[in-house]
């Protein structure tokens, strides 16, 4: 491994390191403060994201591109929405890593729209959010919210698919079938 490809590897840590020591040096207890804060978000990500990579290794290895496909892929229709939605409701885990799991379906024959949809209900409509809001806010406040945002991802979504014209998605999923 060349000095560049370390750099690009280790770019975001350097970066925030960067940002980190200055402030030492200018208020060394803030400084100090979020540098071990810094340290417990690295230690946080790299307890996360391992697991993560060895689950979706083994569902690439072992799932078959034509058992995804004909549920989640372009002729999916509703079903395949609907499984998006799923799927991004019963996660757990912070969003990044709902992009490595996009990368799989993408290679598995997702199509494009149901990526969206997914990544859309990953980040807005966990189930035990929708159970957390109507617990302390009310069940009309939860369940309002909850609706508005399956709304207003499945028309994001749409919206999406239609402003991509056919070469920019198969652009987009080329990327993803290569490898």
């Amino acid at each position: 491994m060349n000095a560049r490809q370390v750099l690009r590897r280790w770019r975001s840590p350097l970066i925030s390191l960067l940002l980190v020591l200055p402030l030492g040096v200018w208020r060394p207890e803030l400084g100090k403060s979020a540098l071990l804060l810094l340290g417990e978000n690295i230690l946080m990500v790299m307890g996360i994201l391992p697991p993560v990579f060895i689950l979706l290794g083994l569902f690439d290895t072992w799932v078959p591109r034509e058992r995804v496909a004909p549920h989640m892929g372009e002729g999916s229709g509703a079903k395949g929405t609907a499984l998006s939605v799923l799927l991004g409701a019963c996660s757990a885990g912070p969003l990044y890593i709902a992009f490595p799991v996009a990368e799989v379906m993408l290679r598995k024959g997702t199509s494009l729209r149901n990526v969206f949809v997914f990544i859309g209900a990953w980040s807005t409509m966990r189930i035990p959010m929708i159970l957390f809001e109507i617990q302390n806010l009310g069940a009309v406040f939860g369940l309002t919210r909850y609706c508005v945002s399956l709304v207003g991802i499945l028309l994001m979504a749409l919206l999406l698919d239609r402003l991509l014209d056919a070469a920019e998605k198969r652009e987009i999923v080329a990327r993803f079938q290569s490898e």
